[in-house]
């Protein structure tokens, strides 16, 4: 009889170790507490930092543990987080990716991990679409695209219009497709974008492209920036050139931030395209969904608007971000 017990106990034990070892992306806390590791592109720009601050504050209130991680704008520290994550064995990881492609290799290890994935803000390029299981975001091609179908409109009748882009960092997701839509409204127009740029969706990025735009180009009609930080400094370039930004030179940007947005009221930016950073309550339902091996859909699209500069100044007083 004490054999036999023995021996039953051995078998539990065994069994338990194993269905340890197979489960797959659990953190190893006592509780049922969800961990999630969170690797951010940085804070290159008041919508990224509004961004965070949605992010920690939501996991804060969904009583979710949020192990987090700043790019510094670098993929490979996001690729070495990401790495960490799993190590780790948290039970979600979330990231906005610096870059579309390059994914394809950390994001098996997680797979083979058991561990979900959740893109947030930016997409990725790759041909595996079972490397994560949803995309949060907002559909940059259509921002693009709204910005310009906006000037299009603004400049109907002229006969040409100069614009030179401030794009956002190379190879990043917004930066490819806002081109692409604003490209698709204005092709087979007057309008014609005769100077593209990175400004690395910085200020000082845009104040220095801006400042080389100027020197390089008397002809400058419109400027069309990727984000409002962009914007802003290109605003400040204008301004020093002896130039009055939004009545030389118009001003078309993306985000919305308050910064932006007053830059909007005040007649410096003639049109903004929003970019809502307030994901943070999303991506933990999305999060707690397939920790539990729900089904979520695979595209999660934000809903999003344009201000133009009575609508700014509407909207200032009540703006969170």
């Amino acid at each position: 009889m004490l054999r036999k017990l023995v021996a039953t106990a051995a078998a539990v034990t065994l069994f338990g170790a194993l269905t340890a070892c197979g489960s797959g992306g659990s953190s190893g806390s006592a509780d049922d507490t969800i961990v999630m590791g969170f690797a951010q592109v940085g804070a290159e720009s008041g919508w990224r930092t509004a961004n965070t601050k949605s992010v920690q504050e939501a996991a804060e209130r969904a009583g979710i543990e949020l192990k987090f991680s700043d790019a510094q704008q670098k993929q490979e520290n996001q690729i070495k987080a990401i790495r960490s994550f799993v190590q780790q064995r948290v039970d979600v990881i979330a990231f906005s990716p610096v870059v579309e492609t390059g994914w394809d290799t950390v994001l098996l290890e997680a797979k083979r991990a058991g561990i979900p994935v959740i893109l947030t803000d930016r997409s990725i390029d790759s041909d595996d679409e079972s490397l994560y299981a949803t995309f949060l975001g907002s559909d940059f091609v259509e921002e693009g695209r709204k910005a310009g179908e906006w000037l299009v409109e603004e400049t109907e009748g002229e006969s040409r219009v100069n614009v030179v882009e401030l794009e956002g960092t190379t190879g990043a997701a917004p930066a490819i497709d806002r081109h692409t839509g604003f490209v698709e409204a204005i092709e087979g127009t007057n309008i014609e974008i005769i100077a593209s740029q990175t400004g690395d969706f910085t200020r000082s990025g845009g104040k220095q492209v801006m400042e080389a735009f100027l020197k390089a180009h008397d002809d400058i009609d419109v400027v069309y920036a990727h984000n409002d930080d962009m914007g802003l400094g290109a605003i400040e370039a204008i301004q020093a050139a002896g130039k009055k930004p939004g009545e030389d030179i118009k001003i078309i940007t993306v985000d919305a931030v308050k910064d932006g947005m007053q830059a909007l009221a005040e007649g410096r930016i003639n049109f903004i395209v929003e970019c809502n950073p307030l994901l943070g309550d999303q991506l933990m339902e999305l999060a707690k969904k397939v920790v539990a091996g729900e089904e979520v859909p695979h595209r999660v699209v934000v809903e999003e608007t344009t201000f133009t500069q009575e609508q700014a100044a509407e909207a200032l007083p009540d703006r969170k971000y």
